[in-house]
């Protein structure tokens, strides 16, 4: 199976490790010293699960690649319209294209670029930074994708996509109710991400605290409204059940959003907050708290030149 993995930073450099350490024919798309080192050095995990490929197919010309059976998108959400023009030279009659990004816009604009049926829906959690360049740190234990049909069904190639992820060691799953699985992640992610970002601290202490674990109860309460709003299936108490996700994860926890502010680079909050904001509106659902988070943020949103 040929996989080609556009953006190779935390999430896609960590999960096409091991997918070509299972055998997979990974093609890492990158840019820049990430890039070079790949090339000179390979790639190397650090973490509880450690592991260096001296040699990877690496490039920052798409065309080189040639056609893909996969396409992951694993980009910052700011760099979705410039991927998806990209990655145009991989994608044949017979290609199957995955997000792994955050949130739920990610899958609209690839359907609107692409056949919808060449789209099957995804999830990714792990934990990970890039130290060094050519070297990805994992900082915690969870590492996990799920994907699935967008229909429910149960699908050959899904099947061949777990049985690669299975054989480089990946905790992966094929859904059978994947818009559901985004949703629910999207839930909590816009919790940690609106309140660690605004508030600048760590999970522990906003749960801690009673009056910023109103807050971000409320915020992922927000978030559950719009979904079902959407028709998605998610329990009316769902914001609840992910409150619980918050108190059991460690109290150092942050997210990826809440690190970019503070290295100054852009924030993915316009399709975050900002993103529960637009598809309220859709519906008519007010969003107010999520609304806050994307004003709190504006000045932020472009990066540290602009704020």
């Amino acid at each position: 199976m040929r996989i080609a993995i556009m953006g190779s930073g935390g999430l896609g450099g960590y999960f096409g490790a091991r997918l070509a350490q299972g055998g997979a024919d990974v093609h890492f798309i990158a840019r820049g010293r990430h890039l070079e080192a790949m090339r000179s050095e390979g790639l190397r995990i650090e973490g509880p699960e450690p592991m260096h490929l001296p040699k990877v197919n690496v490039t920052d010309r798409v065309a080189d690649v040639g056609v893909a059976d996969v396409v992951m998108l694993c980009v910052k959400l700011w760099d979705t319209e410039q991927a998806i023009a990209q990655i145009r030279p991989l994608v044949g009659p017979g290609t199957t294209i995955v997000s792994f990004q955050n949130g739920v816009l990610k899958d609209q604009y690839l359907r609107a670029a692409f056949d919808a049926r060449q789209l099957m829906g995804g999830v990714g959690y792990v934990a990970t930074t890039i130290a060094a360049p050519g070297v990805i740190r994992q900082t915690g234990p969870m590492q996990r994708l799920v994907f699935g049909e967008f229909d429910g069904s149960r699908s050959a190639r899904g099947e061949a996509l777990l049985a690669a992820c299975l054989a480089g060691g990946i905790k992966a799953e094929l859904s059978q109710q994947i818009l559901r699985d985004i949703w629910e992640k999207f839930v909590f992610l816009v919790g940690l991400s609106g309140t660690t970002t605004t508030m600048r601290r760590t999970i522990g202490p906003i749960r801690s605290n009673p009056q910023t674990r109103a807050f971000l109860l409320d915020v992922m309460r927000e978030v559950v409204a719009v979904g079902r709003a959407h028709g998605v299936p998610l329990p009316e108490d769902y914001a609840e059940v992910r409150l619980q996700l918050a108190d059991d994860v460690s109290p150092d926890m942050t997210s990826s959003m809440h690190h970019d502010l503070e290295r100054g680079n852009r924030l993915e909050v316009r399709w975050l907050a900002g993103g529960v904001v637009e598809l309220g509106q859709a519906k008519g659902v007010p969003a107010p708290l999520n609304r806050a988070i994307a004003d709190i943020l504006a000045l932020h949103a472009e990066g540290g030149a602009h704020a």
